[in-house]
């Protein structure tokens, strides 16, 4: 038997997602295929004179938390001036020891916040030890 998903339209199978944290563990060591892909909403635009800090998104899957030090995968995506909805995705093999996590994080440099809406997700699968 499988767990229930904890709310409806989510596949949740394993003990390795914490969806409170966002974090996947691995409960063996091996290669994982990971894959995010997240629905974005922008907010408030920031005010005219603002200085414009960069117009790109930069989304990462990272071990441990450690994004400078770990190996982590990486997908960066330019945003459009028109259009506040937007969809990007980073997917790959990384390798985890047994109980190392893995979680998304989101480095905005648009220059005005941005909201990841329901429907995005994130999965690993063992590929193999």
């Amino acid at each position: 038997p499988h767990p229930q998903p904890e709310r409806e339209g989510t596949f949740h199978r394993g003990s390795g997602l914490n969806l409170t944290s966002g974090q996947y563990t691995a409960p063996i060591a091996g290669y994982y295929t990971f894959t995010a892909t997240l629905h974005i909403v922008r907010g408030e635009q920031r005010r005219k004179g603002q200085p414009c800090s960069g117009n790109h998104l930069r989304v990462l899957i990272c071990v441990q938390s450690l994004c400078q030090h770990n190996s982590n995968l990486e997908t960066v995506s330019w945003l459009e001036s028109g259009g506040d909805l937007f969809t990007t995705s980073v997917t790959g093999v990384l390798y985890l020891q047994a109980g190392q996590y893995a979680s998304v994080f989101v480095d905005n440099t648009a220059g005005s916040p941005l909201i990841v809406q329901s429907g995005s997700d994130f999965s690993a699968i063992l590929l193999g030890v």
